[in-house]
């Protein structure tokens, strides 16, 4: 087929009408930021850079993502390793955590790259191990290992920074591999009770012991200030609530539709990343906000399809893990704005400010656009 037949143009579409919305919704945000940057520059800088790369990606077959697979992620491993070990000079801490490699004229996340390298590595974990073994208990179980330990190794290294948020992304993506690799549901549903029981404990604790927490989980004070501004963020609105509140109050006042480009009247610090959303909802009100919403449901409709039609299973496991990420990325992200979840530092796709984050969800949509373009078509079937 010629490359216009091959060329995923809804793909294409989606990704431009995020280009759109970020650069209109950081425009916004960047008249009353704390800072001087030019974020819809850089913004747009970052998607002509992933454009290359996703250029670059969607010619490559998803067999030889597979074949690289564990040379990806044992790349990814060595960059959260050196993030910990390096110095300050290189890793600095900003706002408790030491997350990024401060370099020249650039700023690298590493955990945004090693999510897509643990989906690619998990895909072929997947295949490989049912392709050898018939399902049962002893397998599925053993199947359940393999997966959790490649994913508990990058959140374990992620966890020493720490950050929480882009660890529950990890538990996200396996979540999403356990459910479509074929592992029974009587290994599942006790998995699913033992995390639901250790959330709540873990709320509890948070409230009633978080020395406890500190001492044998490593979750820090300032991460407890986030579960009790959830529950009642105007009693800590001076403090972890301040975020959670200003988010609230500008997504209500744009009402249905919106107060229009420009016209925002809610001043709310950082709105170029975590909270992008609010500043949608308040010019733009329920109608603009469910725009965007759409705009994302038709993205991972769209990924659905690839999955279903792709021509191998470590593809459709791949496009699993991706929907995984993006679906819990917006969810979280959106869900934190209105007081649904707490509050985790996720960013929205495709939209937020921040290079790591857009290259890594352009990555994605490069695998994405790869598995589409090699989808084959026979005359009696897929």
């Amino acid at each position: 087929m010629k490359f216009e037949e091959r060329f995923d143009w809804q793909l294409f579409f989606i990704i431009c009408c995020f280009i759109a919305v970020s650069s209109v919704a950081l425009y916004s945000a960047q008249q009353s930021t704390q800072y001087n940057d030019n974020f819809v520059l850089k913004q747009l800088v970052w998607y002509g850079v992933g454009g290359v790369v996703i250029g670059f990606m969607m010619f490559v077959d998803p067999e030889d993502f597979k074949k690289i697979s564990w040379y990806l992620y044992g790349f990814g491993i060595l960059l959260l390793v050196g993030l910990i070990i390096a110095p300050s000079s290189i890793a600095p801490v900003i706002k408790g955590q030491k997350s990024w490699f401060a370099l020249p004229g650039l700023s690298l996340q590493p955990s945004e790259l090693v999510k897509i390298f643990t989906i690619l590595v998990l895909g072929r974990i997947a295949v490989n191990h049912n392709d050898k073994h018939r399902s049962s208990f002893k397998m599925d179980l053993l199947l359940l290992l393999k997966l959790g330990a490649a994913t508990g190794v990058p959140l374990l290294l992620i966890m020493q920074q720490p950050d929480l948020g882009t660890g529950l992304v990890f538990i996200a993506i396996l979540g999403g591999f356990i459910l479509v690799s074929g592992i029974q549901w009587r290994i599942i549903l006790p998995i699913i009770g033992i995390i639901s029981a250790l959330g709540t404990a873990v709320i509890w604790l948070a409230i009633r012991a978080p020395e406890l927490l500190d001492r044998y989980l490593g979750v820090k004070e300032y991460q407890l200030g986030r579960i009790y501004s959830w529950f009642q963020p105007t009693k800590y609105e001076d403090s972890s609530g301040y975020h959670l509140v200003k988010a609230m109050r500008a997504i209500g006042s744009g009402q249905l539709y919106g107060k229009g480009f420009g016209e925002r009247e809610v001043y709310l610090p950082e709105a170029q990343t975590d909270f992008i959303f609010s500043i949608i909802a308040e010019e733009y009100g329920f109608l603009g906000s469910c725009v965007v919403i759409f705009l994302f449901f038709f993205l991972i409709y769209r990924f659905t399809t690839i999955a279903f039609k792709a021509n191998s299973n470590y593809s459709s496991y791949v496009m699993v893990g991706i929907i995984s990420m993006i679906a819990f990325h917006v969810f979280q992200n959106i869900g934190m704005s209105v007081q649904l979840l707490p509050i985790t530092g996720i960013p929205l796709p495709f939209i937020s400010y921040g290079g790591s984050a857009l290259i890594g969800n352009l990555m994605a949509l490069g695998i994405a656009f790869s598995i589409s373009y090699h989808h084959k078509t026979y005359m009696f079937g897929e």
